[in-house]
């Protein structure tokens, strides 16, 4: 196989790597000692996402007669944006995806959506923070699963100083879910914030 870049050149394909690193960092989650999957070697060229050509069909949008696959878990909507909220159990107050209306990637938003982009993170931000027992508001972005641009939102519990950074997301999914109905409660919380600049809550 050919690689890409002396980059890919450098990796250590089929070795475990030492997990020293994150162990030693004061937010990571776990203890003891932590065994890294051997690194496999690139997939050239890359499977196509969800929604392109050659892809799974795109989750967020619906198909003649049928309604988006994931249309159930969208609690906020206006002619730009949705959030979804709910669709895995969470172990923080609140996990939300910000998503594109239509499929764009973070290269080629146009100019209106790439300056709405900015406003919408303050707003899911603070809009997150009214939710009880909530502290700040983490977002994280990869753009690996789907054509249509997304970011992530959590909520980080307030005083639980041990779940600051990035081991947040290990976090939410080691802790116990939150109750469904409290759930419901913060996404309403959520949605109906967010109505109050624009949008309407589903």
């Amino acid at each position: 196989m050919s690689v890409p870049s002396p980059y890919h050149q450098r990796l250590p394909y089929g070795e475990r790597v030492p997990a020293d690193p994150l162990v030693g960092n004061p937010f990571f989650p776990f203890d003891g000692a932590l065994q890294v999957r051997p690194l496999e070697e690139p997939v050239l060229p890359e499977p196509p996402r969800a929604g392109e050509p050659g892809g799974k069909p795109c989750p967020n949008c619906p198909t003649p007669g049928s309604p988006a696959a994931r249309d159930e878990f969208v609690i906020w909507r206006d002619d730009k944006w949705s959030v979804l909220a709910g669709m895995e159990p969470a172990g923080v107050p609140m996990v939300a995806l910000l998503i594109s209306r239509e499929h764009y990637r973070l290269d080629n938003l146009p100019p209106e959506l790439a300056a709405d982009l900015g406003p919408m993170i303050q707003r899911m931000s603070a809009a997150i923070r009214r939710i009880e027992g909530v502290g700040r508001t983490h977002l994280s972005r990869y753009g690996d699963g789907s054509e249509h641009f997304h970011l992530w939102f959590f909520a980080r519990p307030i005083g639980q100083m041990q779940l600051r950074g990035p081991s947040l997301q290990f976090w939410e999914s080691l802790l116990p879910p939150v109750p469904t109905e409290e759930f419901r409660t913060n996404t309403q919380t959520l949605a109906t914030a967010l109505t109050e600049h624009s949008g309407k809550a589903l």
